[in-house]
């Protein structure tokens, strides 16, 4: 299963909104088959592993991370196919959580003779799948707010000096992250002050889907998100506030515009999340300014917080922070982190967790 679930990382950015997932056959104690869902649309895990199989995979045992589909959807029902070629056992690491699987597998794989296994590796099998068990269940995608600080908590000088405060290290991790989620979303105040690209430059990978979040609709014309030509599109998401000038403008240069609710003065950031999950939206990094990154927390839809802190001090009663906006009135409303992960990314102190809900 370990295996597997290396395997399965391999199809990471590929593969959204499907899971990631991997299977090894073993027979007679040998590997004969392996296989991982390498990109959205293309063959599943269970089928690329028959298909490398270098001798017959009648009477074998299948490790699988996910349990088999048993439904049509762009490929045929893997449980059909285990049945067909008579595998002998299959064992799973996690149950799948979409509605139209849920169990419906085991439960064909077990009435047609063949011994199930459930439940190995699934903490760990969880996690890589995060995003796919959030986004299948609630049809929003699963948010990671990213911020890099120094030491003493700044995220740029008095100045406005913020490029750059991580390791080159930890820089290259991050554009990592850019192509394994969907989408990227900034505030208005990121754009006007740093003009960023919002790629991922991390060797063939692709780049995020941009979201601007920008509640008058400031965003000056020359921004560099606005005149890619590439697969990733730009979308900014805006109230009724908006310039219906520059509405239309924007519209007729190709880029998406989303009108929400207002909520506090600004956009409204829980029905933003819905409609991205309408549009197949299942992952987002936000790489906020600090009132978004507060407007974020405060509206609950941040699920994971991701931190690279600096040996910098840097100082300054008026240097920026990750998160600024009104702040919580109480320790007691502070928002707790969970399940929490330390590591030396480069030179830089690397703090994963994720918001106790």
């Amino acid at each position: 299963m370990r295996m597997a679930l290396e395997l399965a990382r391999k199809g990471k950015g590929w593969t959204a909104p499907n899971p990631l997932v991997g299977a090894v056959i073993v027979k007679a104690g040998r590997v004969i088959g392996q296989g991982y869902h390498e990109e959205y649309g293309q063959p599943h895990a269970e089928v690329k592993a028959i298909a490398s199989a270098s001798e017959c995979v009648s009477g074998a045992t299948l490790y699988v991370t996910l349990e088999p589909c048993s439904h049509f959807g762009k490929t045929p029902p893997c449980s059909d196919l285990l049945i067909e070629k008579n595998i002998k056992r299959v064992v799973i690491g996690i149950t799948d959580p979409n509605p139209l699987v849920a169990g419906k597998g085991i439960e064909r794989l077990r009435n047609n003779g063949i011994e199930v296994i459930t439940g190995v590796l699934e903490v760990e099998i969880q996690q890589l799948n995060e995003v796919f068990i959030k986004y299948i269940v609630t049809k929003e995608p699963f948010v990671v707010m990213k911020s890099a600080m120094s030491l003493d908590g700044k995220t740029a000088t008095v100045t406005g000096e913020s490029q750059w405060i991580s390791s080159r290290t930890a820089r290259e991790q991050v554009h990592g992250l850019r192509h394994e989620l969907a989408g990227i979303m900034v505030g208005i105040e990121t754009i006007i002050r740093d003009n960023p690209q919002l790629t991922s430059r991390t060797p063939n990978s692709k780049n995020p889907i941009r979201i601007v979040v920008d509640s008058q609709l400031r965003i000056p014309m020359v921004s560099t998100v606005l005149h890619y030509q590439d697969k990733a599109k730009t979308i900014i998401a805006t109230t009724k506030r908006a310039s219906r000038e520059k509405l239309k403008t924007l519209k007729k240069m190709g880029i998406e515009v989303i009108v929400t609710k207002e909520q506090f003065g600004r956009v409204n950031l829980r029905e933003l999340m819905r409609r991205l999950g309408a549009r197949g939206i299942d992952s987002i990094l936000l790489e906020g300014g600090a009132t978004l990154n507060f407007s974020a927390l405060k509206e609950g839809i941040v699920d994971k917080v991701q931190v690279y802190i600096s040996p910098k001090i840097i100082g300054g009663k008026n240097a920026k922070t990750a998160v600024e906006g009104e702040g919580v009135l109480s320790l007691k409303s502070a928002f707790q982190i969970k399940r929490l992960k330390t590591v030396m990314v480069g030179e830089d102190l690397f703090v994963e967790g994720y918001i106790d809900k």
